[in-house]
């Protein structure tokens, strides 16, 4: 196990004063893991306090949404442990004054036994206390009754209804009414991909296969309710919205969306499940009005998300959309009935004259078609090269540039100049990172070398080729010897250009062209780079070929198959 952590024992705290240092606004209460408004007015002046909280390991729940607008305070427990009932009845005797407090609570047996115990103390003290329970969690519709369900990320909503309702100076009871209705009005569902591990155990929660997914699992570490195979994003996306919209009302026309992750899902798979889950819901004939994407109750590094939905009216939508300050609380997007673009920009084209077909056409499309499957083939050895010492993405671009060569028009392959500058265009807007503009540069200065040549000859190609290496080298700096592609291209134009001196046809000359730049990506292996990524690991990336000369590699020799065909 590798956390950034100190003692296990005092992770909670630790973390706690964390927040508060950097959050201007927040206090901490002495010797207990409360967290409060830090500038709160006299008691007899203070609306309804609304108070949450749990065990940790859900940040940003729930200190991070103690503020102005949402809650008076976060009762934080260790890690998935329900805090104790005296640290709940000093968090109300904290915030609390005549107006009383609403607790909200999600429905786990120690958070309801330990905050229900509180507020029976409170009010033996004259506080006014109501709670809220919220179990929002669909997946167990067929397993528990509906009072037994899990409270999971739906309840970061109830805690901002709830917080605006009281900011408006609300009475305690009309405070709890829309709190509980907001509750009512949520379904939600999670998907692990993989466990998480609790500082303190050391080891994960429960172990999944390699193809594994855990449909309806809750905020805790937990397995879920079913074990399935892997499946894209969306039709997970649509597994678990088939579950919760099975219980939203049949009169219920806008809705909205929470897309929550679990805590190691990067915000590009949760935006990715988002545009799917707002599809979905406007195909169920929904209006999705807000929408939330991000982490706003995690279970500590879970891989995985849930999703929310919550029935709107006019006042719940108000109350969401209610001025808010605490530190973790984003305000959601208003949407659109459908996605807003604009048009794109004139000027990205390369532009060449259109010529008839040439005697090359069919050549050209038969050998680029080659090449095309061939660096898609690649994809896996290329990215598990590129990651042992660079960033793991050239298996992707290289793939995305032989499909962007499969995706020409007919006419591209007319004349070679024509392919080389169409290819250019493709490759620069196909293929991230340098590789793209490095091979769109060289592809545009072959395109000119080759312009109103309809069959060059063997010694056409090969200055073409060498004017290729030229803009690449010119553009990027590198030089043989600093272990990029520029070594495998640079041992290709010379052993080509050498065996054509001599007198060797033109494809056994291409042929020692291959030969000698897969050589010399070999000896990459042995090289200290000194330009790329693989240059910021010095010496660690010695005994591993440049990813870059070795993807050279790879069409050269798709090349020299289909010349010999």
């Amino acid at each position: 196990m590798k956390k950034l952590i100190n003692d296990p024992r005092h992770i909670v705290r630790e973390a706690l004063e964390g927040l508060v240092d950097t959050t201007g606004h927040l206090a901490l209460v002495q010797g207990e893991n409360i967290v409060v408004l830090r500038d709160l007015p006299q008691p007899d002046q203070r609306p309804v306090a609304v108070l949450s909280g749990g065990g940790s390991g859900h940040e940003p729940a729930h200190a991070g949404y103690v503020g102005a607008g949402m809650l008076s305070a976060a009762i934080a427990g260790d890690v998935f442990t329900s805090p104790s009932v005296d640290a709940v009845l000093a968090a109300i005797l904290s915030v609390a004054g005549p107006a009383g407090a609403l607790l909200v609570v999600k429905n786990y047996t120690g958070d309801r036994l330990n905050f229900g115990l509180a507020a029976e103390l409170a009010r033996e003290k004259g506080i006014p206390v109501e709670a809220v329970v919220v179990a929002d969690d669909v997946a167990l519709r067929d397993i528990v009754p509906a009072e037994r369900r899990r409270g999971i990320a739906g309840t970061v909503w109830v805690h901002k209804i709830a917080g605006a309702a009281a900011a408006k100076g609300w009475s305690l009871n009309k405070v709890a009414a829309v709190a509980a209705r907001a509750a009512a009005s949520i379904g939600s569902m999670g998907v692990g991909l993989g466990a998480c591990t609790v500082p303190s155990a050391g080891t994960p929660s429960f172990s999944l296969g390699e193809t594994e997914i855990e449909y309806g699992l809750g905020i805790h570490g937990e397995k879920g309710v079913r074990r399935v195979n892997m499946k894209p994003a969306d039709a997970i996306v649509q597994d678990m919205l088939e579950q919760i919209l099975a219980e939203i009302p049949g009169d219920t026309h806008q809705v909205a969306l929470l897309v929550n992750g679990l805590g190691a899902t990067p915000p590009l798979e949760l935006q990715i499940v988002a545009r799917h889950a707002l599809a979905t819901l406007r195909a169920r004939g929904l209006t999705p009005t807000r929408a939330w994407v991000g982490n706003f109750m995690t279970a500590l590094e879970m891989p995985g998300c849930s999703l929310s939905v919550l029935s709107l009216d006019g006042e719940l939508l108000e109350l969401l959309d209610a001025p808010c300050a605490a530190p973790a609380w984003t305000a959601s997007a208003r949407l659109t009935e459908e996605r807003a673009t604009v048009s794109a920009p004139a000027g990205l084209e390369v532009e060449f004259t259109l010529t008839p077909e040439g005697p090359l056409t069919a050549t050209l499309q038969r050998i680029a078609t080659g090449v095309a499957h061939a660096l898609i083939a690649a994809e896996a050895e290329l990215a598990d090269l590129d990651a042992k010492a660079g960033d793991g993405d050239l298996g992707a671009s290289m793939a995305r540039g032989g499909q962007a060569i499969l995706d020409l028009p007919p006419e591209a392959f007319h004349t070679p100049n024509q392919f080389f500058a169409s290819l250019a265009q493709s490759m620069r807007r196909a293929i991230a990172g340098s590789s793209g503009p490095f091979y769109a540069v060289g592809l545009l200065r072959a395109s000119r070398e080759l312009a109103d040549v309809a069959q060059p000859t063997p010694t056409q190609w090969q200055t073409a080729f060498a004017a290729a290496l030229d803009a690449v080298m010119e553009m990027g700096g590198a030089k043989p010897g600093d272990r990029t592609m520029v070594d495998a291209l640079a041992a290709a134009s010379d052993a080509w250009h050498s065996a054509l001196s001599a007198g060797t046809d033109g494809v056994e000359a291409f042929s020692q062209a291959v030969d000698a730049a897969g050589k010399a990506a070999e000896d990459t292996a042995n090289m200290q780079p000194r330009l790329g990524r693989a240059s910021y690991l010095g010496e660690r990336a010695v005994g591993i070929p440049d990813g870059g000369a070795v993807a050279v590699t790879c069409w050269l020799q798709a090349l020299r198959v289909g010349l010999k065909r």
